[in-house]
């Protein structure tokens, strides 16, 4: 926040799932993954097998234990570097080792990723805290972004611990044992976060945090609203109230399943793939263990600085996961993923630049794949889609097995000149999209009306799709279009553009801009909750935006706390949703809400 095809199809292939296609589709699959006896001999596969498995974390990973010297000094050092180093290049993860910490304030900065390497969240304690603060941007935090924290016990020395971030920012399997200050020093103003699988002792306080998300965690109560708090499975939420306060809570969490992790298993690194769940509520590891399955470190390929999209791929063919140490990686060719269950999981913010306008990442049609912990940078020539999620024609059922996008962003500008038509496209049934920040910058280097155009953020084609955390901002044109069934979207943040010249340039035929979020006119169902829109149309504060959202009004589309606001009166709203909600007016910050629709 700071603040597909190149024309959209007005009817995308609609399909009925088959059980017997999608059954077929995964033997297939099962059968490519494997090397026959025929492809084990012959130039090709000696190639191809000739990628090596596991390997050291490269220099952009510090492992720390509880005897390493001068923690403090290092964790400074690289915060130094990192404190506003907003579109920079370099890249870290801090990985602790299972132990006892004392007397760290571990800071963490840009493209900065922290995390302990216990199985356990309760197995790598710091007594200390691990902060985020906004003394970079004289106490606003709302360009803290890219940055992450994951898998930690903490004792805050003062009891609270303060993690005041942004957009693309996750908390993640973390136990604090006190309170999490989510406000910078001074109560700046702040945009908005996402916490999981998390256990807070004590009060979270987001005091001026505009919006959050929170699922399957627990909480030992909750500190105030401003425009819109969503909960899923969170034990000690609020109840639902919105819009006085504004939450919005759910008491379980439908489809869930929490992002993989590298951790140590004694000496080896292995990498932990959670199960999935169903009508969660509360964290996964309360009990101990979490269920899943433990994948070594030499089934993956550590992808380091320098390696190309040929080699990628060449690993996943032979079998290998994906691990992307902490880096920028220019590819020339698509990475494909169409192997089932294959993790790609990217640590200290690791960055994927397509060059050359071709789509970055493309995941077939299969059961389980794990896209985790990625940056997507477009690159300066135009990509028609930057990440797609099954081919246009997939109809595989993967109830039993989805894949999914956790910690996955994507960025067009802002680093440097970036176009893309469609950032995501997710074709295939059932996907879970479990944090994701698509972002048109309006701020940095490259970015203007046109200069980063991208007029799409996130497209859905899929059936039984399941969005957790969907932060989509600032496209030309729509952020969010869905065109699957019995889809759902649990909390989703949203800005249009800051930067349209004029009313013309946002024109939608004879409706006066681009909704924020569609549904398309053929789905039969739908539901969202805990949805917001915004707008600061600062280059021409006069635009008229006719609503944050538009859907089919029939029985099975629904909607729950809805909310646009009109940021210090730069552009106005008519309605919220269709033709529903009274306009926003006048030069204040005035939200609109409609608490349920129809």
């Amino acid at each position: 926040m700071h603040a597909p095809p190149t024309a959209p199809r007005s009817a995308p292939r609609r399909h009925r799932r088959s059980k017997a296609l999608g059954f077929a589709a995964l033997a297939v699959s099962l059968l490519m993954a494997v090397p026959t006896a025929q492809t084990a001999f012959g130039e090709e596969s000696q190639q191809v097998r000739a990628v090596p498995g596991g390997g050291n974390l490269g220099p952009n990973v510090h492992v720390f234990d509880p005897s390493t010297p001068d923690i403090q000094g290092k964790v400074d050092e690289i915060f130094k570097k990192q404190e506003s180093a907003q579109f920079g290049l370099d890249r870290y993860a801090l990985l602790f080792k299972p132990g006892t910490y004392d007397n760290i304030n571990a800071q963490i900065g840009f493209y900065t990723s922290i995390a302990g390497l216990g199985l356990n969240p309760n197995d790598t304690t710091f007594n200390g805290d691990v902060t985020v603060d906004a003394g970079w941007f004289d106490g606003n935090a709302t360009q803290n972004f890219w940055r992450s924290a994951e898998n930690l016990t903490l004792n805050p020395v003062s009891g609270t611990n303060r993690w005041a971030v942004s957009q693309a920012a996750p908390f993640r399997r973390m136990h604090v044992k006190g309170g999490l200050n989510l406000a910078p020093d001074g109560y700046g103003w702040a945009s908005g976060g996402y916490i999981a699988d998390s256990k807070i002792d004590g009060q979270v306080g987001p005091y001026s945090q505009q919006q959050w998300y929170t699922r399957d965690s627990s909480v030992g109560g909750w500190g105030n609203g401003v425009w819109n708090m969503t909960f899923s499975g969170v034990e000690g939420a609020p109840a639902n109230s919105f819009p006085e306060p504004p939450y919005t809570t759910l008491d379980t969490t439908p489809i869930s399943r929490e992002k993989p992790f590298l951790y140590l298993d004694g000496a080896d690194y292995k990498v932990f793939v959670p199960e999935k769940r169903e009508n969660a509520r509360g964290t996964s590891w309360a009990n101990g263990t979490p269920a899943g399955e433990s994948i070594p470190l030499d089934q993956f390929y550590v992808v380091k600085e320098g390696a190309d999209a040929a080699t990628i791929n060449a690993a996943v063919e032979q079998g290998l996961h994906l691990l992307f140490t902490p880096g920028v990686y220019h590819i020339d060719e698509t990475i494909n993923i169409d192997r089932p269950d294959t993790v790609a999981l990217g640590i200290g913010l690791a960055t994927i630049i397509p060059d050359n306008g071709v789509t970055a990442i493309k995941v077939g049609d299969v059961d389980g794949v794990k896209l985790a912990g990625l940056l997507v940078d477009a690159g300066p020539v135009n990509s028609e889609t930057l990440i797609e999620v099954g081919p246009e024609s997939a109809s595989a059922d993967h109830s039993a097995n989805p894949t999914s996008l956790q910690d996955v962003f994507v960025r067009i500008g802002g680093a440097g000149p970036g176009k893309a038509t469609t950032s995501i496209v997710v074709n295939s049934d059932d996907t879970i999209i479990d944090h994701t920040w698509v972002w048109r910058a309006d701020h940095g280097e490259g970015w203007g009306w046109e200069t980063n155009r991208a007029d799409y953020g996130v497209r859905v084609n899929g059936d039984d799709v399941l969005a957790t955390g969907l932060f989509v901002e600032h496209f030309n044109k729509y952020d969010v279009e869905w065109y699957g069934e019995r889809g759902r979207t649990i909390f989703f943040q949203n800005e249009k553009a800051y930067d349209a010249p004029n009313q013309a340039a946002i024109q939608n035929g004879d409706t006066k801009g681009y909704a924020a979020y569609r549904v398309d006119d053929s789905v039969e169902q739908h539901e969202g909750w805990g949805m917001g829109s915004y707008c600061y149309y600062n280059v021409d504060p006069t635009i008229i935006q006719e609503h944050g959202f538009k859907a089919p009004v029939k029985p099975g589309v629904k909607f729950h706390s809805l909310i646009v606001v009109s940021l210090g009166g730069n552009g106005q709203y008519e309605h919220v949703i269709n033709d529903v909600g009274s306009p926003t007016s006048g030069p204040d910050t005035i939200p609109s809400q409609v608490v349920n629709f129809p």
